[in-house]
């Protein structure tokens, strides 16, 4: 069903909006709702929560906040060009490509034209260190393969880095999203290499972040925890750009800010500071 707005209802519309801002900013400043929150994301690591969901067949391996978290920002920056590092089973993958095609088409319908999905130029762009083939004959096999190009080898590989900017040099809106290795080191040289294309407006994505705020014992195989993860990651990035002279493409300073409003709004997150918003 289409809602449709009349004059009437842009005051109620105006109104609802400022409640929920109210009722975002309350909910950050909940110290006790926000520990429980953290505590239930504690709880449910150990049956594997972030495992149990899919995005058009495919596994995603996210939070359904998350998840709804993503396509509000698809729709707001309404990129051309979305850069993954990671793909896993490919469900994110699957997600943006679906997210940048309802774009195309709604386009279409603004434009009153039909829709050739052969005509856009919406890309997405997925790096993995190793692309397992089953995934890739799934992914290769989905109805949305057309959006979606991938590169085999690290994402901090120079040669990589290299082909991921001359790609990206063709599109003027791009989403970066950050889901591989969560080494604090790692992380740090992907935001280095990708969110300078993270263009005006768009946000670099870092996942994971949430690291930083559980215990080691959920990782007790893996190389990062508590003081080496992306949330350290981050912060030493976001340092780096207020002490030194960065600039993007085009020599325009490189400034990003973390938009606190996405952790106030889902409290649970795997991404709390990691929504960064480029503003310069």
């Amino acid at each position: 069903m289409v809602e449709i707005f009349l004059v009437s209802d842009v005051k109620p519309l105006i109104q609802f909006r400022q409640e929920c801002k109210a009722n975002i900013e309350k909910m950050g400043q909940d110290e006790e709702l926000r520990q429980r929150s953290l505590d239930w994301n504690i709880r449910t690591a150990q049956y594997k929560y972030t495992y149990n969901f899919n995005v058009l067949g495919r596994p995603i391996i996210q939070f359904p906040q998350d998840i709804v978290q993503l396509q509000e920002v698809v729709w707001s920056v309404k990129p051309d060009l979305i850069i993954e590092t990671g793909i896993a089973h490919g469900g994110s993958l699957i997600l943006s490509a679906a997210m940048l095609s309802m774009l195309d088409y709604c386009e279409a319908v603004e434009q009153g034209c039909v829709l050739d999905p052969n005509e856009s130029n919406r890309r997405v762009l997925g790096i993995d260190i190793e692309i397992r083939p089953h995934n890739l004959k799934a992914i290769e096999e989905h109805p949305l393969h057309h959006k979606i190009d991938m590169l085999q080898g690290s994402s901090i590989d120079t040669d990589i880095i290299n082909r991921v900017h001359e790609y990206a040099s063709k599109y003027e809106r791009v989403l970066v999203i950050l889901d591989s290795n969560h080494t604090h080191e790692h992380v740090l040289e992907e935001l280095r290499a990708y969110a300078p294309l993270t263009t005006k407006g768009s946000y670099c994505i870092v996942f994971d972040t949430v690291v930083e705020d559980l215990p080691d014992s959920l990782f007790p195989d893996r190389p990062w925890g508590q003081g080496n993860n992306p949330k350290t990651a981050v912060m030493q990035y976001l340092d780096e750009l207020n002490e030194k002279d960065i600039h993007s493409k085009g020599g325009i300073p490189l400034k990003f800010e973390i938009d606190k409003t996405v952790e106030q709004k889902l409290l649970i997150t795997v991404a709390p500071d990691g929504y960064l918003r480029r503003i310069e």
